[in-house]
C-alpha cells in the first residue's frame, strides 16, 4: 500500500489549492495588486459593454473572457515569474519576438526582424525595379519643386552587432535586402541614398551605439547617424554637424527598455543607458504637440527655432528617427516629423521645405511596400 498523507497535510494541501484558485479573482476584485498588468507591449482587452442587442449579447461571453484573461489578479507577477524562470533556468525567450543574444544583448525578431536578420527572402528583380521607380519619381517630383531629397536606411541592431547574436542564428542569403536596394539605386537611379551602416560600424569600436535591452540605437548611435545625415545633406544646405564635445556623456542604470518589457522583465533586466546631454540649451523647441516634456515618439512632431535664415524640412521616419530629432532639429528653422514610411505630397506642398528626408529601418524592406504618389505626375 502507498503511504497515506497525515490528515493535517491533506487539509493544508486542499487549503493551498483553493487559495491558489481563488487568489487571482479576489485580487482582481479588491485591486490589491499594484503592478501594472501590461507587460507585453500590446493593448489589453477593454471591459465588455453590456447592451441588449442580440449581437452584443452573443459577443459578451467572449469579450468578458478576453478581459478577464488580460486583467485577472496577479497576472503581471505570474507573467514576470514565468518569463524569469524561462530566461534564468531554461535560457529561452518568453516572447517569439525577442531573441536572447550573448552577454545580455536582446534582439528584435518581429516586424520583419527575423527575415532581415537571416536574409531569408531576397528581392526579386521586379521588386527592385518598382522600388527604384518609386524613389526616382519621388526625387524627380521634389527636384521640380526645388527641394533636396535624401533616402536614408537605418540598420537594425543585428546589422551592427552580429557578434552578439546567439550561435543558433545563421544567415541564409548571401545579400541582405538593404545591400541589394542600395546597390540597385546607385546603379540605376539618381536618388541620393544614405546607408548608415558604414558610419555605425566604424564608430562602434569607440563606444556602444545601441541599447542592449531595446530595439534601437542609443543617443550615441543616433548622434553618429545624425552626423552622417547632415554631411550627406551638405554644408551649403544645413551647415556642419554639431561637435561631439558639445555634449556631456553621462552613464546611468535604468530599468530594461522595450525588449525587456516585451519579456515582462523590465525590473529584472537593467540597462546601462548612455545619453548625450547638450552643454548649452538647444535652440530648437517642440511646438507641436504642445507639452512641457516633449515626447519624440508621436505621429506628428514639429520643431521651430528663431533663426529664420535656416531652411525648413519635412522628415518621414519610423521609430529610429525619434532619437535623431533633437540633434537634427538644430539645423532647421522649422521641421515637421511624420511617423510614416511613405511620402505625403500634401504635407510637402503645405510646408514648402528646402529638404525632405525619408528614413526606413532595414527590416521594413521585408514587410512594407513603398507607395508611389508621384507615378501619375511622372508619366505626364
Amino acid at each position: 500500500m502507498s503511504p497515506r498523507l497525515h490528515p493535517a497535510w491533506t487539509v493544508v494541501l486542499i487549503t493551498a489549492f483553493v487559495a491558489a484558485i481563488l487568489a487571482p479573482g479576489a485580487v482582481m476584485v479588491t485591486r490589491l495588486d499594484p503592478e501594472t498588468p501590461n507587460a507585453e507591449n500590446r493593448e489589453l482587452a477593454k471591459p465588455p459593454v453590456l447592451a441588449w442587442r442580440w449581437m452584443d449579447l452573443r459577443a459578451l461571453p467572449g469579450a468578458a473572457s478576453s478581459y478577464f484573461e488580460d486583467h485577472f489578479g496577479l497576472r503581471a507577477r505570474l507573467v514576470r515569474w514565468q518569463a524569469w524562470l524561462r530566461l534564468r533556468v531554461f535560457h529561452v525567450s518568453a516572447s517569439p519576438d525577442v531573441i536572447l543574444g550573448r552577454d545580455g544583448w536582446l534582439f528584435y525578431a518581429g516586424d520583419g526582424g527575423s527575415e532581415d536578420l537571416i536574409s531569408a527572402v531576397p528581392f526579386r528583380p521586379s521588386e527592385l525595379e518598382k522600388w527604384c521607380a518609386t524613389l526616382q519619381h519621388t526625387h524627380d517630383w521634389l527636384e521640380a519643386q526645388g527641394i533636396d531629397y535624401l533616402f536614408v536606411l537605418a540598420p537594425d541592431k543585428h546589422a551592427v552587432y552580429p557578434e552578439y547574436l546567439p550561435a543558433s542564428v545563421h544567415r541564409v542569403g548571401v545579400e541582405t535586402r538593404t545591400d541589394a536596394l542600395v546597390r540597385y539605386l546607385r546603379d540605376h537611379s539618381t536618388v541620393p541614398v544614405l546607408d548608415l551602416r558604414p558610419a555605425l560600424l566604424a564608430a562602434k569600436k569607440d563606444e556602444r551605439l545601441y541599447h542592449r535591452t531595446d530595439t534601437h540605437w542609443n543617443d550615441r548611435g543616433a548622434f553618429v547617424a545624425y552626423t552622417a545625415l547632415v554631411r550627406a545633406l551638405g554644408r551649403a544646405v544645413v551647415g556642419e554637424p554639431a561637435a561631439r564635445a558639445a555634449f556631456g556623456a553621462p552613464k546611468m542604470v535604468t530599468p530594461g527598455l522595450d525588449l525587456a518589457r516585451m519579456l515582462g522583465l523590465r525590473a529584472d533586466l537593467r540597462e546601462e543607458n548612455l545619453p548625450l546631454v547638450p552643454l548649452a540649451p538647444r535652440r530648437a523647441r517642440v511646438v507641436e504637440p504642445p507639452q512641457s516634456q516633449p515626447n519624440f515618439d508621436v505621429g506628428r512632431l514639429v520643431t521651430e527655432q528663431d533663426d529664420s535664415s535656416r531652411p525648413r524640412a519635412v522628415v518621414f521616419r519610423d521609430s529610429f528617427g525619434s532619437a535623431v530629432i533633437p540633434f537634427l532639429s538644430e539645423h532647421f528653422s522649422r521641421a515637421v516629423y511624420l511617423w510614416q514610411n511613405n511620402m505625403a505630397p500634401d504635407v510637402v506642398l503645405a510646408e514648402q521645405p528646402r529638404v525632405v528626408i525619408q528614413e526606413w529601418v532595414g527590416r521594413h524592406l521585408s514587410t512594407v511596400w513603398p507607395y508611389d504618389p508621384f507615378a501619375e505626375a511622372a508619366s505626364r
